[in-house]
């Protein structure tokens, strides 16, 4: 009798062990589809114009935009082509390190 609940033990045991690494699989999948879907929202919204974001950190505005590229705006007269999915909306207006009216402010 007590080798029959020690197997009913084990079994719950080894079913555990088999369930546990298959729900961080599935968890780890409907993650990443989740991040992809939010990525492809993110860039179908993308309209020239827009500020945004490089996943390299560079800010820039969208001048020219199509299916595959995004040409950015840098600088005055300064267009860059990029790949389109490595271009995000920018999370503010500004980049943390430039204030509104900092070069009107240095003039006198």
């Amino acid at each position: 009798m007590a080798s029959a609940a020690n197997s009913g033990g084990s079994g719950f045991t080894s079913s555990l062990l088999l369930l546990l690494p298959l729900l961080l699989i599935a968890y780890i999948v409907w993650s990443q589809r989740r991040r992809q879907k939010k990525m492809q929202e993110l860039q179908a919204d993308l309209q020239v114009g827009a500020r945004v974001m490089t996943t390299t950190g560079l800010y820039g505005t969208i001048a020219q935009l199509d299916e595959s590229t995004v040409m950015l705006e840098a600088a005055p007269g300064v267009v860059l082509q990029w790949d389109r999915r490595a271009v995000v909306p920018a999370p503010g207006d500004q980049p943390p390190h430039v204030q509104p009216g900092a070069d009107e402010a240095g003039t006198v």
